[in-house]
C-alpha cells in the first residue's frame, strides 16, 4: 500500500510522505555553521592533525591518499573534526561539494574554503550527506546559481537549505539501503574508469610504437642512440625537428581571419565558438594574433608538455603563445606524423624536461599544473625525432587514426555510461531522501 504524500512547498523537494517534515539544514546543527582555519598548510606529519582542503576532496566525494598536508597543533584549535561531520565546498569549481568526516581518517582540520555542518544527535548524519549527493541538491546548487554573479554559496546559504526530514529509524532505514545500493553501482563506475585508463595506456602504446619502429613487421633496425626513441627502422632518418617542418609566424595584420581556434588537449584544434568554458580568454583585437592554415601543426607552447598540439582542421587565428608549423606536402601527412610525435607518453617527458617556468605545481592528485612551463621555440626545434619515408609516414598516420578512432569511441561509450551511472545515483537517491519511494522490506 502506498503511503499518503503532501507538497512539500519546496519546489525542488516536490511531494514527501505525510509524516516526513521540512526543516532548513540550521535548525538541525549543533552549532552555527562555521568556515575553516585560514592557514597555510605544512609537510604532512602522521603525528600532527591533517588539514583538509577542497583539493583533497575528490570528485565521488571520497578523501585523497596523496598531496596530504598538516596543521600545527596550535593553529588547529578549533577546527577539528568530528565523527558525522559534513564539509560543504563555499566557492570555485567544486562548490557545492560536500564530505562527510569519519574517526577512522585519524584526526584532521579542515581549511577555509570549507564549511562545517556539526549536526544534533537526534540526526542521522549520513542521511542529511545523502541529501546532499541527490539530484534535488544539485537542482537547489543551480537556483543559487542563477541567483548569484559568481559561483560561492557561504554559510548563510547553506544554513537555509530545505531538508526532508523523515523520523530518526527511517533516516537510518534509508542509509543502510543507500549504502548498499550506491556501493554497488560506484564498483560498475569504478571498474569503468580503471577500463578507461587501460585503454587510454593501450592507445599510447599504439602511438609510441608507431611512430619509432612503424607498422611493417620484420624491418631491419638501427640504434638512434636517442633514449626516448630506442631502435627505428634502418631506411628512418633522424632529424630535429627545425629540418622536419617549417615554421609559420604569420601575423593577422592586417586581419586575414577572425575565425579563432582553440587547442585543447584532449580535442586537438577547435573552433574557439564551439568553446563552453573560458570564453572572456580571447581578446577581441585579432592583430595581436597570428595566422593558423588548414594541415598546419599547432601547438601551445605552455601546454605541449601535456599534449596540447594538434594538427589543424581549419583557417583560423591563434593565440600568440601558439607555434605554428606547416610542410609542404599536398595531404600533410608530415604534420599529422608530427602530431602524433609529439602527443606519444615518450615524447611529453622529453617536453617537460625542457619546460622552464615558475609557476609549475605539483598538485596531491598526482598533477602537474603546467599552465606556465614553457618550452622555448628554440629547445623545440632542436628536438630530433623519427622521420620514415613519406609514403610509410601516410600509412602509419592511416593506422593510427583507425586504432585511435576506435579506441576514442570505447572510451567515449564508457564515459557516457559513467555519466548514466552518476545521474541514476543521484535520481535514486533523491527518491529515496524525499520518500518518493519506500525502502523495500528486506
Amino acid at each position: 500500500m502506498s503511503r499518503k504524500m503532501k507538497d512539500s512547498g519546496v519546489e525542488w523537494i516536490g511531494e514527501i510522505p505525510e509524516e516526513w517534515e521540512i526543516c532548513k539544514l540550521k535548525h538541525l546543527l549543533q552549532i552555527p555553521m562555521q568556515y575553516g582555519a585560514n592557514e597555510t598548510g605544512i609537510e604532512y606529519d602522521e603525528k600532527l592533525p591533517r588539514y583538509i582542503r577542497i583539493t583533497d576532496i575528490t570528485n565521488d566525494n571520497q578523501l585523497k591518499n596523496t598531496g596530504k598536508l598538516s596543521l600545527s597543533l596550535e593553529q588547529a584549535k578549533g577546527y577539528y573534526l568530528r565523527q558525522g561531520d559534513i564539509l560543504f565546498a563555499r566557492s570555485g569549481a567544486t562548490v557545492g561539494k560536500t564530505f562527510i568526516y569519519e574517526e577512522k581518517y585519524g584526526k584532521c582540520a579542515f581549511a577555509g574554503y570549507l564549511i562545517r555542518a556539526s549536526l544534533k544527535e537526534n540526526v542521522v548524519s549520513k542521511f542529511i550527506y545523502y541529501f546532499t549527493l541527490s539530484s534535488g541538491y544539485e537542482m537547489w546548487k543551480n537556483m543559487i546559481f542563477v541567483q548569484a554573479t559568481i559561483q560561492n554559496i557561504g554559510a548563510e546559504k547553506y544554513s537555509n537549505l530545505e531538508i526532508s526530514l523523515p523520523s530518526i529509524n527511517e533516516q537510518k532505514k534509508i542509509v543502510t539501503f543507500l549504502e548498499r545500493k550506491c556501493n554497488d553501482i560506484e564498483k560498475v563506475i569504478h571498474g569503468n574508469r580503471i577500463s578507461i585508463e587501460e585503454y587510454k595506456k593501450l592507445m599510447q602504446s599504439i602511438i609510441v610504437e608507431g611512430v619509432t619502429k612503424g607498422i611493417r613487421n620484420n624491418r631491419k633496425m638501427k640504434d638512434s642512440k636517442i633514449e626516448w626513441i630506442g631502435e627505428v627502422p634502418v631506411d628512418w632518418k633522424l632529424l630535429p625537428f627545425r629540418r622536419v617542418l617549417k615554421e609559420r609566424n604569420e601575423k593577422n595584420s592586417p586581419i586575414k581571419s577572425k575565425e579563432r581556434l582553440s587547442l585543447s588537449i584532449d580535442l586537438g584544434v577547435t573552433l574557439y565558438s564551439e568553446k563552453t568554458t573560458n570564453l572572456d580568454r580571447f581578446k577581441e583585437d585579432f592583430e595581436q594574433y597570428k595566422v593558423a592554415h588548414k594541415g598546419d601543426l599547432v601547438m601551445n607552447s605552455m601546454n605541449m608538455i601535456v599534449g596540447a598540439s594538434g594538427q589543424s582542421k581549419y583557417y583560423g587565428c591563434v593565440s600568440p603563445a601558439y607555434y605554428t608549423f606547416y610542410d609542404d606536402i599536398e595531404d600533410h601527412c608530415t604534420t599529422k606524423f608530427c602530431e602524433y610525435v609529439f602527443r606519444s607518453k615518450t615524447m611529453l617527458r622529453v617536453l617537460f624536461s625542457l619546460g622552464k617556468g615558475i609557476y609549475a605545481i605539483v598538485r596531491g592528485d598526482d598533477k602537474v599544473n603546467t599552465c606556465r612551463l614553457k618550452v622555448s621555440k628554440e629547445d623545440l626545434k632542436s628536438i630530433v625525432i623519427p622521420v620514415p619515408p613519406l609514403e610509410e609516414q601516410r600509412e602509419i598516420t592511416t593506422f593510427l587514426n583507425e586504432k585511435c578512432n576506435q579506441i576514442n569511441k570505447i572510451i567515449e561509450k564508457k564515459e557516457q555510461f559513467i555519466s548514466e551511472l552518476e545521474n541514476y545515483k543521484k535520481s535514486l537517491i533523491y527518491e529515496y531522501v524525499t520518500g518518493k519511494k519506500e525502502v523495500p522490506e528486506s
